[in-house]
């Protein structure tokens, strides 16, 4: 994501039910959420101008402002009607689609019931980084120093900013010493999550990948693990330990951005990409683009 500032970038958001040119959508500096993380937000993805999932992304947003005790003041059906009009007024079809709440700035301190809840719709175009067969080099990953938290100490079911703090840290870390990105453990010390995307592992048709009980259970995760059996694969949700990791022969993490992403290295423990993540990575790019794997039939 390089390149023009995201500020500088033209084109329009939708702010509060409506559109505004990009440069104009502004908040001021003592709003809530950029001092006490009350915010909430939505990461996907549009494939030939169809958001992927984007129903289950509206719920889950409404979701997550719920259990930060945000109002959310728009309907899952409002949401819908307006991702659609960011993609049509930008002129998008293969886009990157960012549905954002925050709490604003009517007060500054801890309690937040009297700041009202704004959302914000934005897309940019964000296409795939690498063919089929960069992505079979498989990334190389760290462990991450920060752990997931328990489900006492945060709202783990919500996709929260707050909760992308260590996120931030553990990412620059691991690309200021080489690494795409980190591998996260819980609380407990077992097998957590990326950055940003969840992470499964492979051993012939048995997939298995870590209970998402401190961790956001992904919409890519949940899809690529209905693919996964789809295509034959047996999948164990289950406590992960770090030792277990040279048990795999291969790795791969999900998310929007990610995709499917193989690995090829996490810490000491090395991994194969294969026959799994080619089958797993054609699975998804059939179900994200089918009228293009349609015309290529």
């Amino acid at each position: 994501m390089a390149g023009l500032p995201m500020d500088q970038r033209d084109g329009w958001i939708w702010f509060d039910g409506e559109l505004k040119p990009w440069k104009d959508a502004k908040i001021h500096v003592l709003t809530h959420g950029l001092h006490y993380a009350s915010s909430v937000f939505e990461g996907e993805r549009a494939y030939g101008g169809e958001i992927f999932k984007s129903r289950e992304h509206s719920e889950r947003l409404i979701r997550s402002a719920a259990t930060l005790d945000m109002p959310f003041p728009y309907t899952v059906e409002e949401l819908e009607a307006a991702k659609r009009l960011v993609l049509e007024k930008n002129g998008l079809v293969d886009a990157y689609v960012r549905p954002v709440a925050w709490r604003g700035s009517e007060e500054l301190s801890v309690p937040a019931r009297n700041n009202t809840v704004h959302v914000a719709i934005a897309a940019w175009v964000w296409p795939s980084y690498f063919s089929v067969e960069e992505k079979l080099k498989g990334i190389r990953l760290e462990w991450s120093k920060w752990k997931r938290p328990s489900p006492e100490t945060i709202p783990s079911s919500a996709k929260a900013a707050g909760l992308y703090m260590i996120c931030t840290l553990s990412k620059d870390h691991a690309m200021a010493n080489g690494y795409a990105d980190a591998l996260m453990l819980d609380y407990r010390g077992y097998v957590a999550e990326a950055t940003g995307a969840n992470v499964f592992f492979i051993k012939g048709k048995d997939i298995t990948t870590p209970t998402p009980d401190c961790f956001l259970n992904g919409i890519t995760r949940q899809t690529v693990i209905a693919l996964a059996k789809e295509n034959g694969f047996t999948v164990t949700e289950r406590h992960i330990k770090p030792e277990e990791l040279s048990d795999f022969d291969e790795c791969f993490l999900t998310g929007t951005a990610a995709e499917v992403t193989p690995v090829s290295l996490i810490g000491d423990y090395t991994f194969t990409p294969g026959e799994g993540c080619r089958t797993l990575i054609d699975a998804y790019t059939r179900a994200v683009q089918p009228k293009r794997a349609q015309a290529a039939e």
